[in-house]
């Protein structure tokens, strides 16, 4: 039980870190919170193989798996997901990007010829619904468009594609820490250069009041960061992604606590949250 323990509290970790970067939002753009969740996770993992493990590890064939996957999650991963959680919500964005399971099964359907069992597909069915709820507009929210749901829906397809790329390193070299530090510092840089070439990084405003949400949420993110890694190297892709990806109804019941100032959880939201983590038991336990 040690892989699913390590994904499931991954999983709490991911949706608290949603709620700290919706309250901080509020003071600085998502730009600073993606930034400062990538230094701290990248200092505080090199710190620990510093003192823990030879860097000699670095030379494995595993670092080329790493580095691809960090340059797509959580560099891009990230961005987008945070992105969605300001336009959109964290009721509503966690539970979209929880569907990224249903993309694994498509690319495998089309491109790997994989033909799976009538429960995968009556799974894509529920988070197709789930997915339709929560995108449904109630009367008194804030205003949000259509096009804002590509945001955690790229976010899903991404984290679907990575989490495959980072259990082939892992296979090779079975350290979430290394690898965990590989692939957030190959996300920082690659994200610092992004923000240099399109010159938003002059659009970057610290604001005090956004440090106690975007600081913690750092630090938890890095915790979550290391857990996903040691689920990985420890379970199967298969059973540890969804257990990960479980994150919608934490997020979901979080911000029916934290953010009654911010965001209205309704019951629709609720029921589309647990038809799309139904959607993905189904896909995933066939």
């Amino acid at each position: 039980m040690g892989a699913e323990f390590f994904a499931l509290t991954a999983a709490l970790g991911w949706a608290i870190e949603a709620i700290l970067v919706r309250k901080g939002a509020q003071y600085a753009s998502v730009s600073l919170a993606a930034l400062m969740s990538f230094a701290v996770t990248a200092l505080l993992l090199w710190a620990v193989n510093w003192w823990s493990f030879p860097l000699s590890l670095l030379y494995s064939p595993a670092t080329f798996y790493f580095i691809l996957g960090g340059l797509i999650q959580p560099a891009f991963v990230r961005f987008l997901h945070y992105t969605g959680i300001v336009r959109l919500g964290a009721s509503r964005a966690g539970p979209v990007r929880g569907i990224a399971p249903l993309f694994a099964i498509i690319v495998a359907f089309f491109f790997l010829g994989e033909r799976p069992g009538v429960s995968v597909y009556l799974g894509a069915v529920l988070c197709v619904a789930g997915l339709w709820l929560i995108s449904s507009r109630r009367q008194g929210e804030t205003d949000w468009k259509t096009i804002d749901l590509l945001f955690p829906l790229g976010a899903a397809l991404l984290t679907a594609v990575s989490q495959n790329i980072r259990k082939t390193g892992l296979l090779i070299l079975p350290n979430p820490y290394i690898a965990a530090a590989v692939t957030t510092t190959t996300s920082l840089l690659v994200f610092l250069l992004s923000l240099l070439v399109t010159r938003q990084i002059r659009s970057i405003r610290m604001d005090r009041r956004c440090l106690p949400s975007y600081g913690s949420a750092a630090v938890i993110s890095t915790v979550a960061q290391v857990l996903t890694f040691m689920s990985l190297s420890m379970g199967q892709v298969s059973v540890v992604v969804p257990l990960v990806n479980t994150n919608p109804l934490f997020i979901v019941i979080l911000s029916a606590l934290f953010l009654k100032d911010l965001e209205k959880v309704t019951g629709l939201v609720v029921t589309g949250a647990i038809l799309i983590v139904g959607g993905v038991a189904l896909i995933t336990y066939h």
